[in-house]
């Protein structure tokens, strides 16, 4: 890795039990790779509170710590309609936070068995038209949902966000993209056999593409091989490797096209690190 290379990690779940243990160790293996912007989705309105803890605790470490606000609909089960009301003040509270960057995760998931799709519409609506009035990049998550999301996109006026891990057609991702959408690669784009993701990342506009790892998920192909339990920030760089040799760019300059991408599309995330000093980008 270039000593001159920051990494922006734009979906990574910190808050996991995985890293209840061992989340110190994490950030800190992270900040020595050189991934000095984190952003944390939320996936519960009651676990608002401690994700941006989370942010103000380790932005030592990691100055470019961001948080989002959102109900995940794998977790919607868990949730009372209530919550958009909490999700609501919770949102109103964190403006005055530079680390508060916009409202995620949120979105459709119409593969896991046992969601209700109603269910997960009305969650999902009701927290678009948060992120429309008070104007607000999303985080979205999108599987096997694409049409569905990129409907209720259109009846609304949002300032674009990010399509996180996305695995959709190359005419939806355009469709997306006219929206003021970045798209999410990250570790399913390390495999061989990820013929349609590598189709996408080598084809589509570079400023179209964001990294993330979507840690502890989505492994890169090699961690079962090393016998690795959990992906990690720390892992980005090797991850964005093989995402830039795809691409056919070096890796510096894949470094800092996915920087200017992250902080243009999620623009409360670039105004907290305007004129950091520790953050070292070449054009």
């Amino acid at each position: 890795m270039s000593l001159c290379q920051s990494w922006v990690d734009t979906h990574c779940h910190l808050d996991a039990p995985e890293f209840e243990k061992n989340l110190s160790q994490v950030i800190n293996a992270a900040a020595q790779n050189g991934v000095k912007a984190i952003l944390l989705p939320t996936v519960k309105a009651s676990d608002c509170d401690h994700v941006r803890a989370l942010a103000s605790e380790y932005a030592e470490k990691i100055p470019g710590f961001v948080y989002t606000l959102g109900i995940h609909p794998l977790y919607i089960n868990q949730a009372q309609e209530s919550d958009i009301t909490t999700l609501k003040h919770q949102i109103e509270e964190s403006f005055v936070d530079p680390r508060f960057v916009g409202i995620g995760e949120i979105g459709l998931d119409y593969f896991v068995e046992g969601l209700d799709p109603r269910q997960q519409e009305w969650f999902f609506n009701a927290q678009l038209d948060l992120a429309e009035q008070y104007q607000l990049p999303v985080v979205l998550h999108v599987r096997r949902s694409q049409d569905a999301i990129l409907k209720a996109l259109r009846s609304r006026k949002i300032p674009g966000g990010i399509a996180h891990a996305f695995n959709g057609s190359f005419q939806q991702a355009e469709q997306f993209i006219g929206l003021g959408f970045k798209l999410g690669f990250g570790g399913a784009a390390t495999f061989e056999r990820a013929l349609q993701i590598r189709r996408l990342l080598k084809e589509l506009p570079l400023d179209s593409i964001v990294t993330e790892t979507d840690a502890p998920d989505i492994p890169p192909a090699w961690l079962r091989e090393e016998g690795i339990g959990f992906n990690e920030p720390a892992f980005l760089p090797r991850i964005a490797a093989v995402l830039a040799e795809v691409r056919g760019v070096s890796s510096d300059e894949f470094a800092i096209a996915v920087w200017r991408n992250a902080m243009h599309v999620l623009p409360r995330w670039s105004a907290l690190l305007a004129g950091n000093a520790n953050l070292h980008l070449t054009s």
